[in-house]
């Protein structure tokens, strides 16, 4: 039922993303194109547009759309950006992310939700993203350094992998706090240096490797 669909992507702009104060207008774009819906399961698909996150298994989650919305308009992307994603989870936002960029390396750690991702992605014929799976927190070295990188898992900090793996002029956006609450931190790579602004309070599932948390 398309209709009905792109009925509620349309209200999910109108009513969860516009009065939260998110204008970027290729953000709007990408979330009214992206078909959420397909990237949770059958049974909760009539709730996929809903203001608040859902299961997708194995103890992982997409992220509530606003949230979704705020991280991508963060990193302000170009259409040239080459971007990387830590924690591919059942692809949305990866999928969201591609639409506004040149290129997507997303990493996850777990082979079942990676190998489902990568399928919808081919589906949709959403070209320009590459998975890998691997431990997130050191990157994916070999395509550094990335115009932007998001991490859609909490640490501590930030792995000390991704911001060498951050190009000059770069952004990252990421929770960082503890296992139950985090500040969604926004972080800019200027002359050197990093700098740091919060956007919001959230809570995200652990960011689990060598350089986040252990299981």
């Amino acid at each position: 039922m398309p209709n009905r669909y792109a009925t509620a992507r349309s209200r999910m702009i109108r009513e969860q993303l516009l009065p939260r104060g998110i204008g970027d207008q290729g953000t709007l774009a990408a979330m009214e194109e992206v078909p959420r819906h397909l990237f949770v399961e059958d049974a909760l698909q009539g709730q996929a547009y809903g203001d608040f996150s859902l299961p997708i298994g194995l103890g992982q989650t997409i992220s509530q759309p606003y949230i979704v919305a705020l991280m991508t308009q963060g990193l302000g992307l170009k259409p040239a950006d080459r971007v990387l994603e830590i924690g591919t989870g059942c692809g949305y936002q990866a999928a969201v992310l591609s639409r506004l960029c040149a290129k997507v390396y997303t990493v996850e750690r777990l082979k079942p939700l990676m190998m489902k991702a990568r399928q919808l992605f081919d589906r949709l014929h959403y070209l320009n993203l590459v998975c890998k799976l691997d431990d997130g927190t050191l990157g994916w070295p070999a395509n550094a350094p990335y115009d932007a990188i998001m991490v859609t898992a909490a640490g501590p900090a930030v792995p000390e992998a991704l911001l060498s793996q951050l190009a000059e002029g770069g952004r990252l956006a990421m929770p960082i706090g503890g296992r139950q609450e985090q500040e969604l931190v926004l972080i800019r790579k200027e002359n050197g240096q990093y700098l740091k602004s919060t956007l919001e309070q959230v809570r995200f599932v652990p960011l689990i490797g060598a350089q986040g948390w252990s299981e």
